[in-house]
């Protein structure tokens, strides 16, 4: 799963996403461009619920990736 940020989104908003993540047993990957801070879901994502981080602040997207 990835989660793209706003180009707005604060410190604040992507340490509020990660708690969020680490409090469900997640871990992630964060890749920061010039631009936008995209993160790599890793686990077992099928219980994540997107809708719930579509809504944390900062948030932009939230994509899955399909299982082959």
């Amino acid at each position: 799963m990835l989660v793209v940020m706003k180009s707005t989104a604060t410190e604040h908003d992507l340490s509020e996403l990660k708690e969020y993540l680490v409090r469900r047993d997640y871990d992630f990957h964060q890749s920061t461009g010039a631009n936008r801070v995209i993160i790599g879901v890793i686990g077992d994502t099928a219980r994540l619920d997107i809708d719930a981080l579509k809504a944390l602040p900062g948030v932009l997207a939230v994509f899955k990736i399909p299982q082959e």
